[in-house]
């Protein structure tokens, strides 16, 4: 098959890590799949591929936090007739906070969007994948899958279960023809902190973030060489390399002085 007539499914599609990650594959000409809330930006966008790169672009305007969201998604590409060749599971969100003080709603919600959204849209594609013993699945976790995320308590244990969850159907289809890739990115400069309201913490006042482009590069050779997993960035590497070695309430401390508010004016 060539690579025109192959599909990518990319979830968060319009902004940071999955607009990049999509531009990288127009630009091997695949046809795209975007799911993303907002309908104007993802016609803005749909707009854009099909100008730049002559391919054919579907779009899918779903809430992917609600329950029935990714299950509508899949239903409306199995209505097109589409067979999806490459599954992108991006769209995540966080919230900052203290557990005991933060919208346990919300919380549900971004439960649903990072793991539910994950599981439902992996299940339904990966069953085809392994039927016709070929496919690829990007699944973007996170470095705060590694490690305790104090003020950030949910959303680094959602991360926590979609790497562990990765590893396990990686293993489980190891031998199907399907390759299952894990992106962990750390911070990153997308729209992400103000979704999460933790544009005061140090880490994002303080810190450096990486450039999302980078980031979907690293990401997308890496899933196209069949690798299970990258760590995008030296920084991170050594973030994760030295949570193996430390104690988990050192980890959990340093990482709470990172998130804290700034004090810098």
């Amino acid at each position: 098959m060539s690579t025109n007539q192959k599909y990518a499914l990319i979830t968060g599609a319009t902004q940071g890590i999955g607009y990049e990650l999509a531009k990288l594959f127009a630009q091997d000409q695949y046809n795209l799949v975007l799911v993303a809330r907002h309908r104007e930006e993802l016609d803005a966008k749909s707009a854009e591929f099909k100008q730049q790169y002559g391919i054919d672009v579907i779009t899918i305007a779903q809430d992917l936090a609600q329950r029935q969201g990714p299950f509508q998604v899949y239903e409306t590409v199995k209505a097109q007739g589409i067979q999806v060749d490459v599954l992108v599971n991006d769209a995540g969100q966080g919230q900052y906070g203290e557990f005991v003080d933060t919208d346990i709603n919300r919380e549900l919600e971004i439960v649903d969007l990072n793991i539910g959204a994950y599981l439902i849209l992996t299940k339904c594609f990966l069953k085809e994948m392994v039927a016709r013993k070929e496919g690829k699945i990007l699944l973007v976790s996170s470095i705060a899958g590694e490690v305790p995320g104090p003020l950030q308590a949910v959303y680094h244990g959602t991360k926590a279960f979609v790497s562990s969850f990765t590893e396990a159907i990686q293993n489980e289809t190891k031998d199907t023809g399907v390759t299952i890739t894990k992106l962990l990115p750390g911070a990153t400069d997308t729209d992400f902190f103000n979704k999460a309201e933790m544009q005061q913490a140090k880490m994002v006042q303080e810190g450096s973030k990486a450039d999302p482009a980078e980031v979907a590069k690293d990401g997308y050779e890496a899933l196209m060489a069949g690798k299970l997993e990258i760590i995008s960035g030296l920084k991170n590497k050594l973030t994760v390399a030295a949570s193996k070695l430390l104690p988990d309430s050192v980890v959990a401390e340093n990482m709470h002085q990172q998130m804290k508010p700034s004090t810098k004016e």
